[in-house]
C-alpha cells in the first residue's frame, strides 16, 4: 500500500486486527471497584450470570479488607452457606435477603434492599 494522506487501510490480511476492539475490555472479567461508601449497605439479588444460583451481593460496607472478611465468615455462619469477598464486596451463597438484613441491622449499619 502506498504511503499517501488520504489513504485509509480497510482490510489486510498481513497485519491482522487493524482496530483495538473495544468491547474485548469489557470481557476481562474484572468487576468494577466498589463504590466509595455513603453509609448505606446495600443488598442486592443476583442471578443473570450465575448459571441459575441466586447470590446475596452485599455493597457499601466501610471496613477495612481484614475486618470485612470477618464479617463475611460471620453472615456465612448465620445463613449457614458459602460465599466469597470480592473487592470489597460480600457475595453471599443462596436468597438470605431477610436473614441478612436482620444481622446486619443488628450490628448497627444502615440497610437498604437494592434490585429485584
Amino acid at each position: 500500500m502506498k504511503d499517501d494522506k488520504n489513504a485509509v487501510l480497510v482490510y489486510s490480511s498481513e497485519a491482522g486486527r487493524v482496530r483495538q476492539d473495544k468491547r474485548k475490555s469489557d470481557r476481562t472479567g474484572q468487576q468494577p471497584a466498589a463504590k466509595p461508601a455513603d453509609g448505606i449497605v446495600r443488598l442486592r439479588r443476583e442471578v443473570k450470570g450465575r448459571g441459575g444460583g441466586t447470590v446475596i451481593v452485599i455493597t457499601g460496607i466501610p471496613l477495612p479488607g481484614k475486618e470485612l472478611t470477618d464479617l463475611a465468615g460471620a453472615l456465612k455462619k448465620r445463613c449457614g452457606c458459602g460465599g466469597t469477598v470480592k473487592q470489597g464486596v460480600i457475595e453471599i451463597q443462596g436468597d438470605h435477603r431477610d436473614t441478612l438484613l436482620q444481622e446486619l441491622q443488628a450490628r448497627g449499619f444502615k440497610v437498604k434492599l437494592a434490585g429485584g
